[in-house]
């Protein structure tokens, strides 16, 4: 049974995800949550969204004021809300932003088009997953992304 859910209803505050379109998101296509018991903020999520977020959603910086850096600030959300509904990771648009369901709506960000080979496909943009110096942050794995949705439908603690 596939489960479609139109992102103006999932999404309808902006986040740091732009623009909400009419377009749909076909959760049937987010990675099932990992079966994995007991999965806290601090020893099992903070890790992966350091390596992947911080850069942008961390203490020197928060795009849409979303930071992710503490379990208090992840679950305050962003400007424009709540990211995280505990207990439910299926509409936290956490899950839906890092699952990269949407490509308009992808984090972190997916490259646009441009020139190949350039930061952010053309002259002066910033590169893919964001501005700034270091490594280009990686999509999350598919493993990755059930264990943000374990933690989420656990509670998020």
């Amino acid at each position: 049974m596939n489960i479609i859910i139109t992102s103006s209803i999932l999404l309808a505050p902006v986040l740091l995800l732009g623009a909400v379109t009419a377009a749909e998101i076909d959760l049937s296509k987010l990675p099932p949550p990992s079966k994995q018991k007991g999965v806290t903020y601090a020893k099992d999520i903070q890790p992966v969204l350091k390596a992947n977020c911080f850069r942008c959603h961390g203490d020197e910086k928060a795009k849409a004021a979303l930071r992710l850096d503490s379990l208090e600030a992840a679950l305050k959300g962003s400007k424009e809300g709540k990211v995280i509904v505990p207990g439910k990771s299926e509409k936290s648009l956490l899950v839906i932003a890092v699952a990269q369901l949407d490509p308009e709506k992808s984090m972190p960000p997916k490259p646009r088009g441009g020139h190949r080979g350039r930061p952010g496909g053309g002259p002066g943009g910033p590169p893919p997953g964001g501005p700034g110096p270091g490594p280009k942050s990686e999509p999350l794995t598919a493993e990755q992304v059930g264990l943000v949705r374990a933690w989420i439908d656990q509670g998020a603690k």
